[in-house]
């Protein structure tokens, strides 16, 4: 698989990307975290410059995989997953706690099995990624996933980084992983610290999805960061990245600050 890494002292924080999505989402947080931590932002099997999987994988598969890059770098990680990247890093810390020190899960939500019309939904996507190819799928969803007042130069970024990330059969087994997937019965064992964060724009899983996430675990933090849609770790990275250090500087003992924006958001302690 390929990576992207940034940092050589501290401990390990792995990135895990969105469905449509590389490591390069991952900028903003490798630029400014790699000062605390060594960060490591994946390119999922048969996404972007990582080579296609020789057969189907599944949820498990996919968890299993970023488990690799772990052991390949360290004993434990901190996790961070935004959206389908957030699924794949709870479903870790179920199957592999040893590896889990701690989570940040933003935007994300308990899987699209969740729904029958979500997981349905999930599953078209495939289809249209067949018919309209990479730039044209990415032309048509990507400008969802960021605010209504998000810049063009963001817009762009995001329309670029899908189509230059997806493709097929990756795509399709990253969707079934996910239109197969409901979590809420697993969240309770989770036993790791959690930090929930979801944009107040989000239009695409939403704040009632990272609302159920946060209320199921055990020991988590629930954040609503401002003037950020779908893709909060892009659009607002200042005050993504504080909150994460903010996190970071009670579970790795890094040293940060609460971020100065703090009063502007919304945090909700869930114990």
């Amino acid at each position: 698989m390929h990576v992207a890494e940034a940092g050589e002292r501290g401990p390990l924080l792995l990135c895990l990307h969105g469905i449509g999505s590389s490591s390069a989402a991952f900028a903003p947080q490798l630029a400014e975290l790699s000062s605390y931590v060594r960060v490591v932002a994946w390119d999922a099997p048969g996404y972007a410059a990582s080579p296609d999987p020789e057969v189907p994988l599944t949820l498990d598969d996919f968890a299993d995989a970023a488990a690799a890059v772990i052991r390949a770098r360290a004993t434990r990680a901190h996790l961070l997953g935004v959206s389908w990247g957030g699924v794949i890093a709870l479903r870790l810390a179920t199957r592999h706690p040893e590896l889990v020190d701690s989570l940040v899960v933003a935007d994300s939500s308990p899987g699209s099995g969740t729904d029958a019309t979500k997981a349905a939904g999930m599953r078209a996507r495939v289809g249209e990624l067949a018919e309209l190819g990479p730039r044209a799928f990415a032309e048509a969803r990507g400008p969802r996933l960021v605010s209504p007042g998000a810049p063009d130069s963001l817009v762009r970024r995001v329309v670029d980084t899908m189509a230059d990330s997806v493709r097929l059969p990756g795509y399709a087994y990253a969707a079934e992983s996910m239109a197969s997937a409901d979590l809420r019965a697993e969240l309770p064992s989770i036993a790791a610290p959690s930090l929930v964060l979801c944009g107040d724009q989000d239009r695409v899983t939403g704040i009632e999805a990272s609302q159920d996430i946060a209320g199921a675990l055990h020991k988590t933090a629930f954040v609503i960061v401002k003037d950020a849609g779908h893709l909060a770790n892009q659009e607002q990275p200042d005050r993504f990245n504080a909150w994460i250090l903010s996190h970071l500087r009670i579970t790795a003992r890094i040293p940060a600050a609460i971020p100065a924006s703090a009063p502007e958001q919304e945090l909700s302690p869930c114990l």
